[in-house]
């Protein structure tokens, strides 16, 4: 139990499915549902899922999926966010219900309480409809509230006056708690957490077969969505500093199909790199391999969806990961890459985990000299490489689900005890 929780319900758009899997929302929620259900918690986890895969499924022990919208995205293919206003709405009139009903009721009934942690501004209505719809029955009493930011994007669409009566705000990191005080609210910090699984690293013969395609050559890799927070251009600057300085490292980028994308490639060309759009199916481990291996272009576009052992093995194999974000709530991505035995390159804002020169290489401007200068350092310096690896492995270690929930026990307690969430 999760201070006296035996059950929860997660409300989120992301997911599990590759449908609603967009950004590392989906991999913190995937990997959340499970840590919960290893603890012994029923849990819950609604989202916008597939709509051609089952609307309830056991995903893991204790832990049911429930896909929520999957009338709307039938019209909707592309991916969870194809659609999102009509899905809002829809999240919003109906999972309340269904939680009130179906999972508080039931459990008020056998005097136990339930967890309920809603993500992103997208089920902040529904968190709302929720503390109103269980005042309205009687059975508010029974159910702990906290609704969490992940980042500050649709900050302006929320009725935060409504949000912080419904429940506890919590975020998860320092760097998100002042974002959340500039607009007048506190919130709580819990940090995300990470399966120990990963520690394992992933399978040793994927590993071996991209070492073997990237060739030996100086290597970096950077995948994210197409968005100018991401630093794409900072990332192509610094590999034009460093071909001009006599290296050759080769970029292995994926990004998304964003407009942006197109300056990103853009500012490449003018810099004279040579880039290579190279599609594959990310399901074959060999495909992905045979296209790393014939390219020769200083920036390679792999247009697939990786499956998590194919980009971890990636991580695990290029000098570094360009994790290097204007601002970063949390950070996920480099924690993953440390995990995995990787070193990352972070921005300054939410990754608190990140030493500069210790575990990972930290940039605190845009400009692509300063990544270049720090890249240039760790080349050839194998014995620094090796300290930040086994340094950023250590700190991974840190931030297991099972300490982070340790942690959320505590403050959930603290929630419920004081009558507020």
């Amino acid at each position: 139990m999760i201070a006296g929780h035996r059950y929860a319900a997660l409300l989120s758009f992301e997911g599990p499915d590759r449908y609603a899997s967009v950004g590392g929302l989906g991999t913190r929620e995937t990997s959340f549902a499970r840590a919960l259900g290893e603890e012994g918690v029923e849990t819950q986890l609604f989202f916008v899922g597939d709509p051609a895969l089952p609307d309830v499924e056991q995903f893991a022990p204790n832990v049911t999926l429930r896909r929520w919208c999957q009338w709307i995205s039938q019209y909707h293919p592309r991916d969870v966010y194809d659609g999102e206003d009509g899905k809002v709405g829809d999240f919003t009139s109906s999972v309340p219900r269904f939680v009130a009903d179906e999972i508080v009721a039931p459990a008020r009934r056998r005097s136990e309480r339930v967890l309920v942690i809603a993500e992103e501004w997208q089920t902040a209505p529904a968190a709302i409809e929720l503390d109103r719809l269980l005042r309205e029955l009687g059975l508010r009493d029974a159910v702990t509230i906290l609704w969490n930011a992940n980042n500050t994007y649709g900050f302006d669409r929320i009725d935060w006056r409504r949000l912080q009566r419904a429940g506890a705000v919590t975020t998860v990191s320092k760097y998100m708690k002042f974002e959340l005080a500039a607009r007048g609210v506190p919130a709580l910090v819990i940090p995300n957490g990470i399966p120990e699984s990963l520690l394992d690293g992933p399978p040793a013969a994927t590993v071996t077969r991209l070492r073997a395609a990237l060739r030996g050559r100086p290597s970096l890799v950077k995948v994210g969505r197409f968005d100018p927070d991401k630093n794409w251009l900072t990332a192509v600057d610094a590999v034009a500093e460093l071909r001009a300085a006599g290296l050759a490292p080769q970029l292995v980028l994926r990004g998304g199909r964003e407009p942006y994308g197109e300056v990103v490639m853009e500012r490449a060309r003018a810099r004279g790199l040579s880039v290579e759009l190279v599609s594959a199916d990310g399901d074959d481990l060999e495909a992905v391999a045979g296209a790393l291996e014939r390219s020769t272009a200083d920036i390679v576009h792999l247009r697939a969806f990786l499956p998590e052992q194919t980009l971890h093995a990636l991580y695990a194999v290029a000098d570094a990961v360009l994790a290097n974000s204007r601002k970063e709530p949390f950070g996920l991505v480099g924690l993953e890459v440390m995990a995995v035995g990787g070193i990352p390159v972070c921005g300054a804002t939410g990754e608190e985990y990140a030493e500069p020169f210790v575990n990972a290489i930290v940039c605190d401007t845009e400009d692509g000299r300063e990544l270049a200068e720090y890249l240039r350092s760790l080349y050839g310096d194998d014995r620094r490489a090796d300290r930040m690896r086994q340094a950023g492995y250590a700190t991974a270690n840190r931030y297991l689900w099972p300490s982070v929930l340790e942690g959320l026990a505590v403050k959930v307690a603290y929630v419920s005890h004081r009558g507020a969430g």
